[in-house]
């Protein structure tokens, strides 16, 4: 089967993309923000390259940090616009399924070329926000009940996205629920844990912006400061909003901001010597770095916007969730709850280990995929 792969150049996508290689299906990847080549995923026929026409390179990184207006004007002047190189590829590669993740990044920029080439199958991936958030916006909502009805298929991080799609016009097969990114390589995180009994560490998503809320946390953890004496405390990724945030002197806190890149194996680390992770957003899927921090033991508190979480974490079975991500006294009261009942922290670890975790084995997962992508190709 001939694929055609149309997504930004994320993690979550190349490792998504790597469940691919050697399966016997011809892959191409459509970079539709046309940022560029992915070296990892060489095996991959790349179509990078296809926006610049005539200002190629030279000076436009500048231009766009020094005069964003008039660099907005020019590039609408010069760059290809998506729906002529898309229409392009598909031609070109003239495949049988097409692959979108995200929709308003994928799916949306494509539709007008999709309903051309209406005998082309279409998949669509959910990821994150992309439904729950995006639904509420009229301006989004418009866009999605306007591409759902043309697709074929859908992959989703959590059931609660295949209840909204259907929703919102989606009428076609519904594939199940997969980590956004994949599954999750056990034997090196082997390598990376202590035992429960030896973590002291507790680590916070720094997410603010649009959806994270990571500040709630961090004033959390400043009124029962003195609780946590005995604790290290490490947030990554901070935006700048959770920078500011004044902290208590007595908390042993260290706060990376997101300028400072942590490699992915860099995060399993520390999630495989932390006691407890705690991720807060008002809009997300089934968060991956929730389903590693699970992986590598950490005990999770996590929001659960409408209801995600819920599907994998069973409130104070093998974590606790966050109902109200803006309430500090509800997050402070989680974490006191977790902090005080030593019996729960390790019921949570053993139940993780035997009855959640065993779901996300990369090579696991990966079998299903392909199962699944089989499947479609015997429609096509």
């Amino acid at each position: 089967m001939r694929i055609l792969l149309v997504s930004i150049n994320s993690l979550h996508f190349r490792r998504w993309a790597s469940q691919l290689k050697d399966s016997g299906h011809e892959v191409f990847w459509f970079d539709i923000l046309d940022m560029g080549y992915i070296p990892q995923l060489s095996w991959i026929h790349q179509i990078t390259g296809w926006k610049r026409r005539l200002w190629k390179s030279k000076g436009r990184t500048f231009v766009k940090k020094n005069f964003p207006g008039f660099y907005t004007k020019i590039t609408n002047l010069t760059d290809k616009k998506v729906d002529f190189a898309f229409a392009k590829a598909i031609t070109g590669v003239q495949p049988d399924v097409v692959h979108s993740f995200v929709l308003y990044q994928s799916c949306v920029p494509i539709l007008e070329i999709m309903q051309k080439h209406a005998q082309v199958k279409w998949i669509y991936s959910s990821w994150g926000s992309d439904l729950f958030y995006f639904k509420k916006i009229p301006a989004y909502r418009k866009d999605i009940e306007a591409v759902l009805p043309w697709v074929d298929y859908m992959f989703s991080d959590c059931a609660r996205d295949q209840r909204l799609a259907t929703e919102m016009g989606f009428a076609g097969k519904f594939f199940g629920v997969f980590p956004g990114g994949g599954g999750f390589d056990f034997d090196l995180i082997a390598k990376y844990e202590i035992p429960l009994e030896d973590r002291k560490l507790i680590l916070i998503k720094g997410y603010q912006g649009r959806s994270g809320r990571a500040v709630p946390v961090l004033q959390a953890i400043n009124r029962i400061a003195e609780q946590l004496t005995h604790y290290e405390i490490l947030v990554f990724g901070a935006d700048p909003e959770v920078l500011d945030v004044e902290l208590e002197p007595s908390l042993n806190i260290t706060v990376l901001p997101k300028t400072k890149f942590l490699a992915h194996n860099e995060i399993l680390k520390l999630m495989s010597k932390s006691l407890i992770y705690i991720g807060n957003s008002n809009s997300d899927g089934l968060p991956n770095t929730l389903l590693e921090a699970i992986c590598c033991g950490a005990f999770p508190i996590q929001s659960n916007p409408g209801g995600a979480t819920a599907e994998v974490v069973l409130h104070q079975k093998n974590g606790l969730l966050i109902e109200n991500c803006e309430d500090a006294n509800e997050i402070a009261l989680l974490l006191q709850t977790a902090l005080s009942s030593k019996k729960m922290l390790q019921e949570s670890f053993v139940y993780n280990v035997e009855k959640v975790k065993p779901n996300y084995e990369y090579k696991k997962v990966r079998k299903e995929v392909l199962k699944t992508y089989s499947r479609i190709g015997s429609e096509v």
